[in-house]
């Protein structure tokens, strides 16, 4: 039988793991922003069949759950091996996060422009080749998730290589549980667009758009507080 004090290590080393899973997923949900997102997505895909979209759906779903966990388990490791701090990376990236936010939240809707996009992009071949770029990246999964996923693979450092492996599989279970979320509400996109109508969708492409922008300054904010913190030193 296990005496108390392996007990009370194996009970502290499974608690890196479940802790990890919330912090992940909180993390990154409003940077993903599943919701707003499938919006997005779908007012890009208009005219998509529900077959084609159900599998667009999975595959921007996979490649978002493949570049976060590859910016998790390589993240930190990558930024040692440039030279490039967490803070620098968060920063930048909440900059450019910020940045598409307020575009989308500038940006002018017209019928005829709105026309266009849709004929160019419903074409079967288009669609397919841009399911990474813009689809996954920057648009599901953009520099300020990356930034995000990076910081987590710091955080999951731990010491010893069992406490990060199981700080970094509770990472990775809270990443598969957003994109499951980007599948889902991307798949359902066009019956959540149709209950809303077309003002109700432009006032909460507005609302997200904002928050975006304010995710990202955030970011940026966190990382230039690091910063200046770094310097006073």
């Amino acid at each position: 039988m296990l005496d108390t004090a392996t007990i009370q290590q194996i009970t502290s080393q499974m608690e890196l793991l479940w802790k990890s899973v919330p912090v992940s997923f909180t993390a990154l949900m409003p940077c993903v922003n599943p919701i707003g997102t499938a919006i997005i997505l779908s007012s890009l895909t208009t005219g998509t069949d529900p077959k084609t979209r159900k599998q667009l759906a999975r595959r921007i779903a996979l490649n978002a759950a493949a570049l976060l966990i590859g910016s998790l388990l390589i993240g930190s490791h990558l930024l040692q091996f440039f030279g490039v701090s967490v803070p620098i990376v968060q920063a930048v990236g909440g900059f450019v996060l910020a940045s598409m936010g307020w575009k989308m939240l500038n940006k002018q809707d017209s019928a005829d422009d709105h026309d266009k996009s849709t004929a160019a992009v419903s074409e079967s071949s288009s669609l397919w080749s841009r399911v990474f770029y813009p689809f996954t990246f920057p648009i599901t999964v953009g520099p300020g998730c990356v930034a995000v996923a990076i910081t987590l693979s710091a955080h999951s450092q731990k010491g010893d290589m069992i406490g990060t492996a199981l700080a970094q599989t509770g990472d990775i279970i809270g990443i598969l549980a957003v994109s499951a979320l980007v599948y889902l509400c991307f798949q359902y996109s066009a019956f959540v667009m149709r209950s809303l109508g077309e003002s109700g969708t432009a006032v909460l492409m507005r609302l997200i758009s904002f928050l975006v922008t304010c995710i990202g300054i955030q970011i940026s904010w966190e990382g230039l507080q690091i910063l200046a913190r770094q310097l006073d030193h």
